[in-house]
C-alpha cells in the first residue's frame, strides 16, 4: 500500500509540475506575441459618397482629379431631352499631404464658384490592441462666388465645417453621419439664415467586388419655409447612385435634386423636389495619380 501511495503521490506531483510548465509556456508565448492594431480600410471607395464627402482621405503624395457633372431636371421635358441639353460641372483636385490629411480646390460652373477644402482623420476604426468602433474625419471648406455682381443675389463667400462619423459594419455595409455647420457672409433675402445647421446621412452597400449602391440625405434645420429668387421653395438634398470601380478610376452614376456640387450649394441652396420630378442625372469621375517616388521605385 505504501508503494502504491508513493506512486500516486509522484504522479500528482508530476501532473502539477506539468500544468505549471504549460502555464509558464503559454504566458511566455503571449508575452512574445506581437501586439498589433488592425485598421479598417475602404469604408467608402472614394472621397465622396455622392455630393458630400466621405471619411476617406487621399493617400500621401497622391493626387485625385475629380470631375463632377450634373444635367438639368428630368421634368424639363422632351424639348430639352429631359435635361440632357443643359448641364453644370465642377473640376477639382485633392492632394494627400499625409495619409490622414488632404487639401484641395475646385471650380464650379454653378455661380462660378471657387472652393478650397481640407480634411483630417481624427480617429480610425480599428480592432486589436486599440479598439475603435468608428472613424471620424474633420472637414472644412471655403467657397467664393465670382458671378457678376449684377446677376448675383447670393452670398459671395461661405464657410462649411463638418464632422464625418462613419462605421464599416461589414465588408458590404458602411454608414456615415455628418453634423454640419454652414455660414454665409451675405444671403439673398433678409429672411434667409446666415448660419445654417444641417445633419447628413450616407451609406454604401457593396453589391460585388467592383459595384456598390450609395445614398445620402442632408436635413437642413431652417427656421422657416423660404423660397429662392425664382419662387421655388428650398428643400433638402437627396441623392441615390452606384459606384463602379475600374482600376485607378472610380465612376459614380447618380440621381439628385441638387444642381450644386459643393456644400454651400447642395446643403444651403437646393430647391428641387423629388416629388415634382426635379431630379438631375449626373456622374462623378475620379482619377488618382501617384507622386510617391518610393512606391514607384518598389514597382520597378
Amino acid at each position: 500500500m505504501k508503494a502504491l501511495a508513493s506512486v500516486v503521490a509522484a504522479l500528482l506531483l508530476m501532473s502539477t509540475i506539468d500544468v505549471k510548465a504549460q502555464e509558464d509556456l503559454t504566458k511566455m508565448l503571449e508575452e512574445n506575441e506581437p501586439k498589433t492594431t488592425d485598421y479598417t480600410t475602404a469604408t467608402f471607395k472614394g472621397t465622396r459618397i455622392i455630393n458630400g464627402h466621405s471619411v476617406e482621405t487621399v493617400k500621401k503624395n497622391h493626387l485625385d482629379f475629380i470631375i463632377h457633372h450634373r444635367f438639368d431636371r428630368l421634368n424639363s421635358g422632351a424639348y430639352n431631352l429631359f435635361g440632357l441639353d443643359y448641364s453644370t460641372i465642377r473640376l477639382g483636385f485633392e492632394y494627400g499631404l499625409t495619409d490622414n490629411v488632404t487639401i484641395g480646390f475646385g471650380r464650379s460652373s454653378v455661380q462660378k464658384t471657387f472652393d478650397f477644402l481640407a480634411k483630417a482623420k481624427l480617429l480610425r476604426q480599428s480592432t486589436g490592441t486599440r479598439n475603435m468602433p468608428f472613424s471620424v474625419t474633420a472637414f472644412a471648406s471655403t467657397v467664393i462666388e465670382t458671378l457678376d455682381k449684377d446677376l448675383s443675389t447670393q452670398d459671395k463667400t461661405s464657410y462649411c465645417t463638418q464632422l464625418l462619423i462613419a462605421r464599416k459594419f461589414s465588408e458590404r455595409l458602411s454608414l456615415q453621419l455628418n453634423p454640419t455647420f454652414l455660414y454665409r457672409n451675405r444671403v439673398a433675402t433678409a429672411a434667409q439664415e446666415r448660419a445654417l445647421f444641417a445633419l447628413g446621412f450616407g451609406g454604401r452597400m457593396k453589391l460585388n467586388k467592383r459595384l456598390s449602391l450609395n445614398a445620402e440625405y442632408y436635413w437642413a434645420f431652417r427656421e422657416k419655409d423660404l423660397e429662392n429668387a425664382l419662387g421655388d421653395p428650398y428643400g433638402n438634398s437627396l441623392a441615390i447612385g452606384v459606384d463602379i470601380e475600374t482600376g485607378g478610376h472610380v465612376f459614380q452614376l447618380h440621381f439628385t435634386n441638387s444642381s450644386g456640387m459643393v456644400e454651400k450649394q447642395f446643403i444651403g441652396d437646393t430647391s428641387g423636389s423629388w416629388g415634382k420630378g426635379d431630379i438631375r442625372w449626373g456622374f462623378n469621375v475620379s482619377r488618382t495619380f501617384s507622386f510617391d517616388k518610393r512606391a514607384k521605385g518598389m514597382m520597378k
